[in-house]
């Protein structure tokens, strides 16, 4: 995977589509049924049957696999666009936790469409958070999270444990960003997910360093008042 102290590449800048000049779009030919329209220059390719990703069913994937390499990819690509914008660890894992929760809302819709009528809406604290560690982790990494467990010094505060995140696997951090952890993207997601199913909170990342799992993180969730209040009616 790509190091962050890994040299600035130009960006390659979106070419529109020569059809269309100052916005207003220029003839073109009638569609030939023996030959496919040519879809100008883009690079957009298609299956023999003219169909592409956005006709499948939303259901057709839901147990796909991707590629370790090709995430590693995508992910160090994504960190050295967010590093060229920020300028510390904080902003970092700020930048990252904010990618993750744009995921986070879409990933929340998904899962509760492909679940349909055995879906229900968790209205307990303990009831969403098992769909996090369970549902949601498993869904996104194929394993549940190792451990879920509650503060006991405060109320509002809960841990789910990943002994060894993905996101962190290909990671080559220098020692002057020895504390960035690049998991803050998933707690962008889980807090996204939390929000959308009305458990409004805050998440973050944090790694506790042992000698069994080096790479393993906490993500610290924090409820606000109104969960806690809530959760004390419905008991």
């Amino acid at each position: 995977m790509s190091n962050l102290n890994a040299p600035n590449s130009p960006f390659v800048p979106f070419s529109p589509n020569p059809s269309i000049q100052s916005g207003v779009p220029t003839a073109t030919p009638p569609l030939s049924a023996s030959k496919p329209a040519q879809l100008g220059s883009s690079n957009l390719r298609y299956a023999s049957s003219r169909k592409s990703i956005y006709d499948r069913h939303l259901n057709r994937t839901q147990r796909s696999e991707l590629s370790k390499a090709s995430f590693a990819f995508l992910f160090g690509e994504m960190i050295q666009y967010a590093q060229k914008q920020v300028s510390g660890i904080q902003d970092l894992e700020k930048k990252l936790n904010i990618q993750g929760y744009a995921i986070g809302q879409r990933l929340l819709e998904l899962l509760l469409y492909r679940e349909g009528r055995s879906a229900k809406r968790e209205t307990r604290v303990l009831g969403i958070l098992q769909f996090i560690a369970q549902t949601l982790y498993r869904h996104l990494f194929g394993k549940p999270a190792d451990g879920l467990e509650k503060s006991r010094e405060h109320e509002d505060e809960y841990m789910l444990i990943d002994h060894d995140p993905v996101v962190n696997s290909h990671i080559s951090v220098p020692k002057e960003m020895s504390q960035l952890n690049c998991a803050a993207f998933v707690a962008g997601i889980i807090e996204a997910v939390l929000d959308g199913s009305l458990f409004p909170c805050r998440v973050t990342a944090h790694s506790v360093f042992s000698e069994q799992f080096p790479s393993k993180t906490v993500f610290l969730i924090k409820f606000e008042e109104s969960v806690l209040e809530r959760e004390a009616v419905l008991q």
